[in-house]
């Protein structure tokens, strides 16, 4: 095993367990884990922008899951490990209830539906209206992946990397996608995304496939890494965020690989590629890609050609999460619940702002001019930078 490697496993307090299907996993490989290099402590900011929370409420904390918010029409969805699950609107509860057992993956949600997961691999959909039960499916495995609400179903990743669509009406099975693992898998996964007539997943072993929304069936393969090296160790090469799209352009990042760019308009051909690891994700946003490498480093891209714009290292070992933009800001998480905004400009710090101290490992997500953010301990809170 390299070096590197070793170093970021004891950093990652990883583990390896028996998955609940085919393969061996290798537990958690991200920059979240309480053990591992000591953060880089932060410097004061000087003419720091402000910074203002909006409001700030309670839910479920999130364990050892991620619970990602949902924002469809301003409103909010948000879960808990202990199966509460919550519709926010400013800030105040629309309605909350309890799935009476434990939740692993969300949220999803669309206009009308709001859809988890269980670590039994339930997936439950409620109304978004007031939270009615509205049907329940079952998947091969665990659901550690938000479902993802879209046009043509809901679409589930499950822990042994298996991918079903589910109707949207009565959770009926439409189609599941199924393919070969590698013995080491990392466990964990991004959602899938819908995008066109098609369905996006990266899986272990580098691979980004477009799947046919109406059946399942692969359209075309894009590697985004190359397994490599001597153990099953030094060959985890797996993509484990969400895919991004953007117009004619999809990337993907993959851990132990590289960010790689895929032109959708002509069957999935590469555009570029970059020597960058990451298992938490990326972010488009106009002429940009920004990505955060397992270390903690973010690094602004130029997407069309994925060249160097910056590099923000003063974030280093602090367990950031994927960037998110918004009003012209780059805005990532850490290990002890600070939210910092980056110039997208040049990567400079523009301003911080404290949640309550737990780690931030759900991406941020937008809402009005501001964001989302989701603590392990269980606070939810809408920040502006002005």
């Amino acid at each position: 095993m390299t070096r590197p490697l070793l170093a970021l496993l004891a950093a990652a307090g990883l583990v390896l367990g028996g998955c609940s299907t085919v393969s061996k996993t290798v537990d958690a490989i991200n920059p979240f884990a309480s053990t591992g290099p000591k953060m880089t402590p932060l410097q004061p900011l000087t003419g720091a922008a402000d910074v203002r929370t909006q409001w700030s409420t309670g839910i479920g904390k999130s364990g050892d899951y991620v619970f990602v918010p949902a924002v469809v029409d301003g409103a909010v969805y948000v879960a808990g490990r202990d199966g509460t699950l919550s519709k926010l609107a400013d800030g105040k509860t629309v309605w909350k209830i309890s799935a009476g057992q434990t939740l692993s993956g969300g949220v999803g949600a669309s206009e009308r539906l709001v859809v988890v997961g269980t670590p039994k691999g339930e997936v439950l959909a409620y109304s978004a209206d007031d939270g009615r039960p509205l049907w329940q499916a079952r998947v091969s495995s665990e659901v550690l992946a938000a479902p993802t609400v879209g046009d043509d179903g809901v679409a589930v990743r499950a822990g042994d990397n298996r991918v079903f669509l589910l109707d949207a009406g009565d959770g009926g099975r439409k189609w599941v996608y199924q393919r070969s693992t590698p013995a080491l898998a990392i466990r964990g996964a991004g959602s899938p995304i819908f995008a066109e007539r098609y369905v996006f997943v990266g899986f272990p072993g580098g691979k980004l496939v477009a799947l046919a929304a109406n059946n399942g069936a692969p359209v075309w393969e894009g590697t985004v890494a190359l397994p490599k090296g001597a153990t099953e160790l030094d060959r985890v090469a797996d993509i484990v965020a969400a895919p991004v799209v953007d117009g004619r352009q999809i990337c993907a990042v993959a851990f132990q690989g590289r960010v790689a760019c895929f032109d959708l308009g002509q069957a999935g051909n590469m555009v570029w590629s970059r020597d960058i690891s990451s298992s938490v994700g990326l972010a488009l946003d106009g002429r940009y890609l920004f990505v955060t490498d397992d270390s903690g480093v973010v690094y602004g891209l130029d997407r069309l050609s994925g060249s160097s714009l910056w590099k923000q290292d003063k974030l280093k070992n602090r367990r950031v999460t994927a960037p998110t933009v918004r009003r012209g800001l780059v805005a990532v998480a850490d290990g002890e619940g600070i939210v910092h905004y980056l110039s997208r400009e040049d990567g400079s710090f523009v301003a911080r702002q404290k949640t309550d101290g737990s780690p931030v490992k759900a991406s941020l997500k937008p809402l009005g001019s501001g964001l989302v953010v989701q603590t392990t301990g269980g606070t939810v809170a809408a920040i502006e930078a002005q």
